[in-house]
């Protein structure tokens, strides 16, 4: 549980950093995450996006940092203005659509284990600090 002293730390975090990844270097992340005993994440965001920045600005809270980096190993996948990037989604079989940030989840055999809930962060600046750490910690395997 998070208490008042666990608040998010400003000025926020600029964690997209305009890099073009292909497929393979995708594949490499997760199974480099995987080899480690950490759980992969891809976040698909832009620095530009109040919601990407306090997602990942929640993320760096001590307490969850401290978790997250237990259980996860996290890519932050630059979309720009939804102009780069944006087909590795459907990689995964997320749309290419509009509305970041865009958190996809994997478990140790590769496989996305929040399919249907990849967009829920779209709207972060709404959400507490404890609903992100919530969902971290039900996302561990």
């Amino acid at each position: 549980m998070l208490n008042e002293n666990d608040q998010l730390i400003t000025p926020l975090p600029l964690p997209y950093d305009g890099i073009i990844y292909t497929n393979t270097d995708l594949n490499n992340f997760i199974d480099s995450a995987i080899k480690s005993k950490k759980q992969p994440i891809l976040i698909f965001g832009a620095n530009w996006c109040p919601d990407c920045r306090i997602f990942s600005g929640t993320i760096n809270i001590p307490k969850i940092s401290s978790y997250v980096k237990t259980h996860f190993k996290i890519l932050y996948i630059d979309v720009k203005r939804y102009e780069i990037n944006m087909e590795l989604m459907e990689e995964y079989g997320i749309p290419s659509q509009e509305g970041v940030p865009r958190v996809l989840v994997f478990d140790f055999e590769k496989n996305l284990i929040n399919n249907s809930t990849t967009a829920e962060w779209r709207t972060a600046r709404d959400r507490s600090s404890q609903e992100i750490f919530n969902f971290f910690q039900n996302m561990t395997l």
